[in-house]
Formats: structure tokens, sequence, C-alpha cells
């Protein structure tokens, strides 16, 4: 298959001086396969943090990172930057009781919810709650909308439908940006604003097409130690119980409370919506054990020649699920293609920038723990970063590579942002791709990895979906292929490693992601968001050292 984006194309972008091919590709495929493979092994139990498998994950990875050339970034002159964790777990047999209704129901943990405690307590209890249902559980008087508006839910159970209230619009166009998911729709913040509401348990409604993932990944995701961030007060200010249930039995609970669900789903899409007490009593009770240990990030650094203080950022987070849900006997949910290959991606780039020589600026590596429990390594690092975070130029993340092949086009995610954008528009046109919008909006990924820990401070990320065109096959296989991965390996034990995957595809993007890389660590630019952007205002207060 030939390569789109060759070698020169890159140094003339990189603003090389030479324009003639290297003798050895710029990108390493063998690092790829091997980086990939290995730490998606069985021995490494599926990658968890604060687990015995973490020793082994981030010993394995320093070492690569001194490999490719890289010193350590970390705190205290090591590898590492230690983040504290606390791991609750929860005892099996959790029910989540309704009375009061035509019919008492009694949902099972796993089966019709899956419902936990973000509160560091051996025991947590809600018993006699009233139940609200809030519609999509938005408070934005910027917008003008307040589902919460006319009603006290203090030690009241809200339930909660996701995405935004205009998620099946076709456009891009609506109170909350149509079709693309704002923060708003993230189920991060219907638990964030419950808990502002004093609310005693939030309970959001699954449903597969706004949540962008079946039930089986909450399954999976939500099966052994949770883990949240070791925090003084130990989250005593999150409600006591949060969680989801499925459509059927949240259908069950409407008519128990003698109240039609589609309608209120419905209403609940349109301005002016208020909250509907159901006539419900709710009670749950969780007993964890609990665990504190400390996780780490593995950062590397190669320093700039000219301007060591300023930096451009490569991130992936390495952790994965651990244990988790069996399929044929098999529990260890490997990660293979998310995210060991987002590592050896990283490491492949080290060793790309180490062979083209030192940068004007410094260019920062950073492996991330925890990003499957809610993005806390990043949420850490942007918190407690190792360099100013105003001396951050701009990054990449990289969650998960394209393993299906060479494309034609690549996926902007969260469009519309960043000046960035520029140079990945004149990136690819020198590849010969296109930069397309992300096909599915709605699903709010730019929300869902952790360059939104540094964004949401600031700082100038770039996040992209491999394309969908595919070189060999075009959209339909490309689509088809991604697809299958979504059901069928995504957060599973089935996402292995597999020989016979086409690394061109990831080649190509990496390389796509050093010549915009490479470009602004030999520059003076310092791209910003775009002024309409959310994050404009905190990055400009950074940058002028407030």
């Amino acid at each position: 298959m030939p390569r789109l984006f060759c070698l020169p194309a890159l140094l003339l972008l990189a603003g090389a001086a030479s324009a003639q091919p290297a003798a050895t590709p710029l990108i390493s495929t063998e690092t790829l396969k091997d980086v990939t493979r290995t730490l998606s092994d069985d021995s490494f139990e599926g990658r968890a943090p604060a687990t015995p498998a973490e020793d082994k994950t981030v010993a394995y990875i320093s070492d690569r990172f001194a490999k490719a050339g890289l010193k350590p970034g970390g705190t205290d002159g090591g590898w590492y930057q230690q983040v504290p964790l606390v791991a609750l777990t929860q005892s099996p047999g959790t029910v989540l009781h309704f009375r009061g209704g035509k019919t008492p129901l009694d949902f099972a943990f796993g089966k019709d919810v899956m419902i936990e405690t973000y509160r560091v307590r051996p025991h947590v209890e809600v018993k006699d709650s009233d139940v609200v249902f809030v519609g999509y559980g938005i408070n934005a008087p910027e917008r003008g909308w307040n589902d919460y508006a006319g009603v006290d839910v203090k030690g009241k159970t809200v339930v909660i439908l996701v995405n935004d209230p205009d998620w099946k619009t076709p456009t891009l166009n609506g109170p909350f940006e149509g079709r693309a998911m704002t923060y708003y729709g993230r189920w991060t913040y219907k638990y964030e604003e419950a808990a502002r509401q004093g609310a005693a348990a939030a309970i959001i409604i699954h449903d597969t097409e706004p949540a962008a993932y079946p039930f089986s990944v909450l399954v999976s995701s939500g099966t052994g130690p949770q883990l949240e961030f070791d925090e003084p007060g130990g989250h005593m200010d999150q409600s006591q119980a949060v969680g989801w249930i499925t459509t059927p039995a949240a259908k069950r609970l409407f008519a128990a409370a003698g109240r039609n669900y589609e309608a209120l789903v419905e209403a609940a899409a349109h301005k002016g919506f208020r909250p509907v007490p159901l006539g419900l009593k709710a009670s749950v009770a969780i007993d964890n054990s609990i665990r504190r240990q400390s996780s780490r990030n593995v950062i590397g650094v190669l320093p700039g020649a000219k301007r060591p203080d300023e930096y451009i950022v490569y991130s992936a987070h390495w952790d994965h699920l651990g244990h988790c849900e069996p399929i044929n006997g098999d529990d260890i949910c490997n990660g293979a293609v998310d995210n060991a290959s987002g590592v050896a991606g990283l490491v492949a780039l080290a060793e790309a920038y180490r062979k083209q020589g030192p940068t004007d600026r410094s260019i920062l590596f950073i492996a991330l723990t925890a990003e499957e429990s809610g993005t806390l390594g990043s949420e850490y690092y942007a918190a407690h970063p190792t360099v100013p975070l105003r001396q951050i130029v701009g990054g990449v993340n990289m969650d998960s590579l394209n393993v299906f092949g060479a494309t034609r086009d690549i996926v902007l995610v969260g469009g519309g942002k960043s000046e960035l954008e520029d140079y990945l528009a004149r990136a690819a046109k020198a590849q010969g791709r296109a930069v397309k919008p992300e096909p599915t909006p709605e699903k709010g990924y730019y929300y869902r990895s952790d360059h939104f820990s540094f964004a949401r401070l600031g700082v100038p990320m770039l996040y992209t979906d491999p394309g969908e065109d595919l070189v060999n096959g075009g959209v339909a296989r490309g689509k088809a292929l991604q697809a299958d991965y979504v059901d069928h390996r995504y957060h599973s034990a089935k996402d292995e490693y597999d020989p016979s995957w086409d690394w061109s595809g990831a080649v190509q993007d990496l390389e796509l992601w050093y010549a915009i890389g490479h470009t602004l660590a030999d520059s003076d630019a310092w791209p910003n968001w775009y002024p309409n952007s959310e994050f404009r205002a905190v990055r400009d207060k950074s940058r002028a050292g407030k």
C-alpha cells in the first residue's frame, strides 16, 4: 500500500533545510507493533492503575522512553509523577429499590442498573428518597435553560436523560449546538449539577445512541475497583449515589409511577420543561472496601536547543480496565487498541524526534494514568503540572491508533475551537488528505479523553479520530471496521493484539502529528483558541501570568 505522506513532505512542513528522503522511515512500524503487543499481553493483566500490574507497565514505558532518547521529566528528577488515588470496591448484590408506585421495583446491579458512590465511606445509604424526573438535568442560565426550576431536590433522587435536549437535530444549530454534544450533555456534568442541587442520588437513563456506547460498556467499566482522587473530605460534596439505568428498566419505572415515558422524554427536549415528581421512593445501600494507593504518570522530555522552557506536548493514557466481564472465560481487558497503541505512538514519535535532532522548543511526552476512571491522570497533571501550563504551546492527544489502514481523510474531533486546526489543515493537505468534521458530534468525544483536562485550563489541544475513507475499501469498509470494533471489542476482553492489523493508517496519523508538532517546535508561534471558544478566556489569563 503506498504511503500518502512521505518524509520529504514532513520535513518541508517542519521547515527543514533538506527535503531528501531518509534512509529509514520516520515512524517505526516495528516499534508500534512491539510496544502494543507487549503492553496488551496477558501478563500485564489489562494495565489497571493501582494494581501490581501498574509497576510492570510504568517500568516498561519508562524503559522505552529512555531507549528512545528521552530524559526523565517527572518530579524529583525521575520518570514519574505520583497521582494519589483511592480505590472503592463495591460489595456484590447492590439493588436499587423503588416503592410507592403501582408495582414495587428492584433493579439489580449489572443487569438493570450500574450504581456506585464517589464518597469515600465504607457504607453509604439512600433511604426512601423522593424521585423526581429532571429531564436533561441542565442548569445553563446563559442559555435560558434550567431543568431544576421550581423544585428543591435536596435529599431526593433525580432521574436524568443523557446528552443534550437537541441531540436529535440533524444540523449543528440549536440551543445546545444541535447534533454536537456540549459539556452539558456529558454524564460527568449531570452528576456535578445534581450534587450542586443537593440531590441524594442521580440516575441517568442509558440510551445507546445518545450515550454513544452500549450498556455493556458501563458494566465492564463499572465492574471491579473504581478509582477517584484521594482528596481531603473524601468527596462528601458529591451525591450519595450515582449511576445509570437501562431504558427498559426506566420505562418500567415510569409505568409504575403512572407516567408516559415517551411523552415526558419529548417534553424534556423543549425549553420551559419543569421537573416532574414521580411519586416514588428510592432506596439503595452501597458497601465498599477502601484502598488508598497512588498511581503514576510517566513523563519524558526532549529538551529544546533554543527555548527549552517552551513545550509541545504529546499525550496518551497507558491504563485500561484490568480484569473485567469474562468472555468465553477470558476476563482480561487487554486494551490493545485502547490504548496500548497510543503509548506505542508516543514511543515512535519520541524516536522520530530523536532521529531528526533537537528542535528549538522542548517536546514533552506524557503517558497518563487513570483515563478509564474519568481522565484522572490528566486532570491531576493539569492541576499539578511539571512545567507551567502557560509555557505549553499546544499539543496532541492520542487515544487509540488506526489499525485498519491508510485513509484519504482525517476526522477532527471538536472542530471550531483553536488555531491548531489551521496547522492540521496544512499538514493534512501535504499528505493529500481531507480534514472532515466528526460524523457523530452528539457523542461528545472532545470531552471524553485526556486532552480535555489540558483544554479546560487553557492549553490548545488537538484530538482526531481515524479517517473513514480507507485507501483499501473506501468509506463503507472504514465505517464497517470502526463499528465492528465499537460493537464487539471496545472496553471488552476482545480488545486484543492482532498480528494481521494494517499499521499504515497509524503511521500516516503519527507523521501528521509529528509535522504539526515539529512546525510548532521550530517556530515562535503561540496558537490560541478562537475568540468564541469556551477556553479562550482562561488561556489569555494564563499567558498573561494572572
